[in-house]
C-alpha cells in the first residue's frame, strides 16, 4: 500500500506518509522544552510515524502568545537534540513548526505591544496592536532564516513554516487583517510580499539538507477573507519559491476557528482551566457565539484540497479529519503526497502501527475537541486517557458526542 511507502520531502526521505501534524501541544514550560513534550514525540516516532512536528516555536520574543509555547533560540538546542535524537533512534524524522502569531498575543508574552500587518485591535486576544514599520519586516524575515539555522543545530529534518490560520504571514495576505497602504497591501501581488521575502531566507537556510514545508490557507472561511482563487495563486508562487511541500489547511484562529477543526468547542471545558475570572466567566457568556461550531466530517478539506492538486505540481500534505486507514489511503488515491494527523494521534500515538497492522482499522477520537478547548490553559490531552475529569466536563462532553 501507498500509505507505508517511504518518500521525499526535499533532499529528507521518510519511512512512510505520513506526518504528526503541528498541533500545539502546550507541553512547554517558559518557552522552553520539557520532558513531557519529549516523551509524548517520542511516543508518536514509537508509534510508527512518518515524521513528527514540534508545534509552533516562535522565531523571536514578539512570536509567542504563550509560555506553554516554544521560543526557539540557541538556548534550547540541548534540550531539543535530546528530543530530535530520540524520535530518529525510533526510526521517525523530526520537523519543527516556525512561525509568529501577529496579533495573537498578550503584552506580557511578546514583550511589547503585540504587532501585525495593520494596526488595530484583536478580539480574540483581546488587545490592540500596532502595524510592523516597513524597516521592521526585514529584521522579522532574517528571524525566519535564523530559526531555520538553530533548527539544523537542534537536529530536525525539516521546518514548517505557518503562513495559515491568521498568523503573522497570513494576517498580511488576508484583506481582513491587511488594510496597509505602502507596497506590503493592497493587490495580492503586494499583501505576497513579506510572504516572499520570509521564504527567501528560509530557503537560504535550509540550503540543500533540510525539508521546507509551508502551512497555507486554502481559504480564511469567512466572507472579506482570503477565497480559494487567491490562495491557489499563493500555492503557485510558493512552489516558484522552491519550497519543498505545501500542507493544505483554512481557517482564521481569530475569526473562523472551527473551521480549521471543525466540531463544536466545549465552552465549559474551556472556560474550567482559565485562571483569570474576567476571561472565564466573559467566555462562558459569549463564547457560543465568537466560536460557532462547523460540523464535523471525515476527510472534510478533500473537496478543496484537490483544486490544488489539480494546479500544483509540488508534493502536497493533506490534512483535515484523517481518523482511518481506508481515508489515509482514500487521500493518497487522489493524487496527495502525505496525510498529516492531530487528534488521531493523540488519542492514539501508535495509530500508524494499528493502521499497518489492521486494514480498516480507526481510531478511536470521537472528535468532541475537548483535547482543543483545554490547550490554551494546559497541556493537550485527550479525555479518553483521563480518570479524573469534573462531573460537568463529563456531562458535556456526552452532550456533544450525543448531537
Amino acid at each position: 500500500m501507498k500509505l507505508f511507502t517511504p518518500a521525499y520531502i526535499g533532499p529528507v526521505e521518510l519511512r512512510n506518509r505520513t506526518i504528526r501534524s503541528a498541533a500545539f501541544e502546550g507541553m512547554g514550560k517558559d518557552n522552553n522544552p520539557t520532558a513531557q513534550l519529549r516523551d509524548y514525540h517520542w511516543s508518536v516516532a514509537e508509534g510508527g510515524v512518518g515524521m513528527t512536528t514540534l508545534a509552533y516555536a516562535g522565531i523571536c520574543r514578539s512570536a509567542l502568545s504563550f509560555e506553554t509555547q516554544l521560543w526557539l533560540r540557541p538556548e534550547i538546542v540541548t534540550d531539543l537534540r535530546e528530543i530530535t535524537d530520540g524520535i530518529h533512534s525510533r526510526g521517525a524524522k523530526a520537523s519543527i513548526q516556525i512561525g509568529h502569531c501577529g496579533n495573537m498575543t498578550h503584552r506580557s508574552t511578546a514583550g511589547g505591544t503585540p504587532v501585525g500587518a495593520s494596526t488595530g485591535f484583536n478580539l480574540y486576544s483581546p488587545t490592540f496592536c500596532r502595524g510592523l514599520r516597513k524597516d521592521e519586516l526585514k529584521e522579522m524575515a532574517l528571524c525566519f532564516g535564523d530559526a531555520v539555522r538553530t533548527a539544523r543545530d537542534a537536529g530536525f529534518d525539516c521546518v514548517e513554516v505557518h503562513a495559515g490560520h491568521g498568523y503573522l504571514i497570513s494576517q498580511f495576505l488576508s484583506p481582513y487583517t491587511n488594510r496597509r497602504k505602502d507596497e506590503y497591501g493592497g493587490s495580492l501581488e503586494n499583501r505576497m510580499r513579506f510572504m516572499q521575502e520570509c521564504i527567501e531566507e528560509v530557503m537560504k537556510a535550509a540550503g540543500s539538507d533540510m525539508g521546507v514545508l509551508v502551512k497555507m490557507n486554502m481559504n480564511d472561511g469567512f466572507k472579506g477573507g482570503m477565497q480559494t482563487d487567491e490562495c491557489l495563486l499563493v500555492g503557485e508562487e510558493l512552489q516558484r519559491l522552491g519550497v519543498h511541500a505545501l500542507v493544505l489547511s483554512g481557517g482564521f484562529v481569530s475569526k473562523a476557528p472551527m473551521y480549521v477543526m471543525r466540531g463544536e468547542m466545549p465552552i465549559y471545558s474551556m472556560t474550567y482551566y482559565m485562571k483569570q475570572l474576567w476571561l472565564k466567566y466573559g467566555v462562558r457568556m459569549v463564547g457560543k457565539y465568537m466560536i460557532p461550531k462547523v460540523p464535523f466530517e471525515e476527510l472534510y478539506f478533500l473537496r478543496m484540497a484537490k483544486l490544488f492538486r489539480e494546479r500544483l505540481s509540488l508534493p502536497l500534505v493533506y490534512v483535515g479529519g484523517v481518523v482511518s486507514r481506508d481515508g489515509a489511503e482514500k487521500v493518497l488515491d487522489e493524487g496527495f503526497d502525505f496525510i498529516q494527523m492531530g487528534r488521531a494521534l493523540l488519542n492514539e500515538p501508535d495509530f500508524v502501527n494499528r493502521m499497518k497492522e489492521e486494514e480498516h482499522h480507526r481510531c478511536g477520537c470521537d472528535h468532541v475537541n475537548y483535547c482543543i478547548a483545554r490547550m490554551y490553559s494546559r497541556e493537550m490531552a485527550c479525555h479518553k486517557h483521563l480518570d479524573d475529569l469534573p462531573p460537568r466536563i463529563r456531562k458535556e462532553i456526552e452532550r456533544i458526542k450525543n448531537r
